[in-house]
């Protein structure tokens, strides 16, 4: 006989906390300001741009909303546990964790430096992994961990080979972890944007290429962070906790 339990109900939004790698700039900067204006607490994670962080922080207190700084590669597994120490002493605990930061690269694979491949899957892979160990560990019943992908994986553009294979690790992991979690009241999913304007996608594009890629999805036009963003506060709000193990392709109808 099977029973039927109710499910853990996340705590409310201004109680919530919310750790966001890569959370000064782009879509990170969107996401923590979109959880933050949401009610949550936010450690904005960031590698370099201390600049940007700051600013980001400012702008989610000068809105009323309660912020960090907390400086960590993602892919230094005792920097990223110092930073989830760091929310906990901050604000308590970890309930919802996003994992925007990444690394791109564009290149045929015949002349690709493999330098740049392993800098490439350091961050995008072995970062999602120190991540996502983290946030399996230490996020409380009911939170979220999201991770982010590329709608490249299914695209499969030329030059973005490094940059789709390491993503379409990150897809891999998505279920497997959802599954490992069994019990804990924690969903795992994965945001695969496409097009998008921000500074990572714009770089190195010609005009005519970013106006091509602007009219490949129906809705003909780039996503912006702010698209991106409204999906992830879904997946991570008690509206969203029934998706779970998903990879959710935000590219406007892109194929």
């Amino acid at each position: 006989m099977t029973t039927n339990q109710p499910p853990t109900t996340p705590p409310p939004a201004a109680l919530r906390t919310a750790v966001v790698t890569g959370g000064s700039r782009g879509i990170g900067r969107a996401v923590s300001l979109q959880l933050a204006r949401d009610g949550a607490a936010v450690v904005v994670n960031y590698a370099r741009d201390t600049v940007a962080a700051e600013e980001a922080v400012s702008a989610i207190t000068a809105a009323g909303g309660r912020a960090v700084t907390a400086r960590a590669d993602v892919a230094d597994e005792h920097a990223v546990a110092a930073l989830f120490d760091r929310a906990e002493q901050e604000f308590g605990g970890v309930d919802v964790v996003v994992n925007c930061a990444g690394r791109l690269a564009l290149s045929p694979i015949a002349d690709l430096d493999l330098a740049v491949l392993d800098a490439v899957h350091r961050t995008n892979i072995r970062g999602t992994f120190v991540v996502a160990q983290q946030a399996a560990r230490r996020l409380r019943a009911g939170g979220s961990f999201v991770a982010f992908s590329t709608s490249v994986v299914g695209t499969q553009f030329p030059a973005y080979g490094a940059y789709a294979a390491s993503k379409a690790a990150v897809e891999s992991i998505t279920l497997i972890l959802a599954r490992e979690l069994r019990g804990r009241d924690i969903t795992v999913n994965t945001v695969a944007p496409g097009p998008t304007a921000t500074d990572l996608f714009l770089e190195g594009k010609t005009p005519e290429q970013i106006d091509r890629l602007a009219k490949s999805p129906p809705l003909e036009r780039l996503g912006t962070p702010e698209d991106i963003a409204g999906v992830v506060a879904f997946l991570t709000s008690p509206a969203g906790h029934w998706v779970n193990g998903q990879i959710l392709r935000a590219n406007g109808g892109m194929v």
